[in-house]
């Protein structure tokens, strides 16, 4: 009830405060390129159920739906106002709607589609899906590079799906068997301070 509480509150005043900022995406996004400035995906929530996931659109709607679902840094959708969004993690900031609708949290595991999602081994999947997915965790502070990681790979879905993918659960199972309000603040300030610290990670060479 208190992570309940904290979301609503948090996420109202943050949303309230970044209205300026959204407002100036979204009229970038309607100059830059044809199309909804929002974009909505179907991700598995809490308990299996569906639900609709709210971002800035970053890439070319004709597109949108087609091609890998995996997005690497150099992938050809990606728009100009797009590749500045996504790097300042801009597109993200109309989630604070999907944790007042009450389908996400500030922080949880992040929310996949449903063809990964059935990848997940049984026990870790009903593991993490006891949980509200969330919009930062340790795997997204971690993995605050990820589409230059998967970029380098020959077969970008494939080193997503075997070796991104797997590092990024065990991550997630850790979350959900240690997590803790104090964690999630920590965990909450910790993503502040990735935004501007640009450090990059590799699975290869840590």
């Amino acid at each position: 009830m208190l992570k309940r509480m904290f979301d609503v509150v948090v996420a109202s005043l943050l949303l309230l405060a970044s209205l300026p900022l959204q407002v100036l995406a979204a009229i970038w996004i309607l100059l830059d390129s044809r199309g909804p400035v929002l974009f909505r995906q179907q991700r598995v929530g809490k308990a299996g159920v569906p639900f609709d996931i709210l971002k800035f659109r970053t890439m070319v709607a004709a597109r949108s739906s087609q091609g890998s679902l995996v997005t690497t840094a150099s992938d050809r959708r990606i728009t100009r106002a797009g590749a500045v969004l996504r790097k300042l993690k801009i597109d993200e900031l109309p989630q604070l709607v999907n944790v007042l609708r009450g389908e996400m949290s500030l922080v949880g595991p992040r929310p996949e589609i449903q063809r990964f999602v059935d990848l997940y081994p049984a026990d870790v999947r009903a593991k993490i899906l006891s949980v509200r997915p969330g919009i930062t965790d340790p795997a997204s502070i971690l993995f605050r590079n990820e589409s230059e990681i998967i970029d380098a790979a020959e077969d970008p879905e494939s080193e997503y799906v075997n070796v991104v993918m797997p590092a990024k659960l065990k991550l997630y199972e850790e979350y959900v068997d240690n997590r803790s309000f104090g964690g999630d603040l920590m965990l909450l300030a910790k993503t502040a301070v990735s935004l501007f610290w640009r450090r990059k990670f590799s699975l290869h060479n840590g």
